[in-house]
């Protein structure tokens, strides 16, 4: 059977190949609502389907869009790209994903392969843009938001949460409840100091606790961001002869791995023990006592990051568009921390 071309759609429907391509990508220029709905019908009578590898050899661009997480294991991230995920379909846009782990190199190697693709655009939750990945996105002179941080390396368009502030409001509502102070549990040693929230999470921690007049040190722990590794620690922590009274995780997942280790220990939370993160994965309020956490939304956030990657006034030198969105964080009160 001969392939169906766009011909033969402009012939069943009497119009032009132009006006067909109209109406399959939507413009540039609009198309009278009889018109269309003839083009329409003689696609589905003929069954032609676009050829999507010519026309993004014709527009330089695919219908693709790339999306780099540093690990989509993580509840948080793996959240994260299903809500980019539901907002680019939204757009008529299919996502692409890439898990760094972490690493520079690999986060390198993604950016190539997506950019080679000729995406629409590219969403990065980095773990510290490197020289090297600021070097490919300048190369390729590509469409980046970044999502969830912005490093200092680039200035460029972000999507960011106050995770500062919500750190504060986790830490404040420890403190409110007479603990002595709160300890905090935050990233490893290779954390970026500026830009990562891991970072911005421990600083809130920080604020609040000097807002108090409680002292920091020797209160600040490190630990990997996953819940295995963090149970680790928090068996260390716990066991120790200056257990503290309560406890901020800057991620929901050590958090959760704080509360494995408290119960194998026989630490009653929240009666001998308060623990908070930050998050508000889906699981915080399964853990057992329901966890209480910071949360965003990261459905307008990801609506927002494909919208910003998708919109060409956003980079006009002109435009008063924000380059940079930040969303509010909010505090969810559960019984970890001692609430009833």
């Amino acid at each position: 059977m001969a392939k169906v071309t766009r011909d033969d759609v402009a012939r069943l429907a009497g119009t032009s190949t132009a006006v067909v391509s109209y109406v399959i990508n939507n413009g540039p220029r609009p198309v009278a609502p009889a018109t269309r709905e003839r083009v329409l019908a003689a696609i589905k009578e003929l069954g032609y389907r676009p050829d999507r590898v010519a026309q993004a050899m014709a527009s330089r661009r695919t219908d693709l869009i790339g999306l780099i997480v540093p690990d989509a294991r993580q509840p948080f991230f793996g959240e994260m790209a299903h809500a980019v995920e539901q907002a680019a379909s939204e757009r008529g846009k299919m996502v692409l994903v890439g898990n760094s782990d972490y690493l520079d190199e690999r986060e390198v190697h993604y950016l190539r392969a997506f950019l080679g693709m000729r995406v629409s655009g590219l969403i990065l939750i980095s773990q510290g843009l490197s020289e090297n990945a600021a070097a490919e996105i300048e190369a390729w002179d590509a469409r980046v938001v970044l999502l969830h941080e912005r490093p200092e390396a680039i200035d460029d368009v972000a999507v960011v949460l106050d995770d500062i502030g919500g750190a504060q409001l986790a830490v404040r509502h420890l403190l409110e409840h007479g603990y002595a102070y709160v300890a905090c549990i935050g990233g490893i040693e290779i954390t970026p100091t500026v830009g990562d929230p891991v970072t911005d999470h421990v600083e809130g921690w920080r604020r609040a606790m000097l807002e108090a007049g409680r002292s920091t040190e020797g209160r600040l722990f490190q630990a990997p961001y996953n819940r295995y590794d963090a149970y680790k620690v928090a068996l260390g922590l716990l066991s120790g002869p200056d257990r503290p009274p309560a406890i901020f995780c800057s991620t929901d997942d050590q958090a959760i791995g704080v509360l494995r280790a408290a119960r194998e220990l026989r630490i009653d939370v929240p009666g001998e023990l308060a623990v908070a993160g930050f998050d508000d994965v889906k699981e915080a309020a399964l853990t057992d006592p329901p966890m209480t956490t910071v949360a965003s939304d990261r459905p307008a956030m990801a609506r927002a990051a494909v919208d910003m990657v998708l919109d060409d006034a956003v980079r006009s030198a002109s435009s008063r568009r924000e380059r940079v969105r930040q969303f509010p964080s909010a505090l969810v009160v559960r019984r970890s921390c001692g609430c009833a």
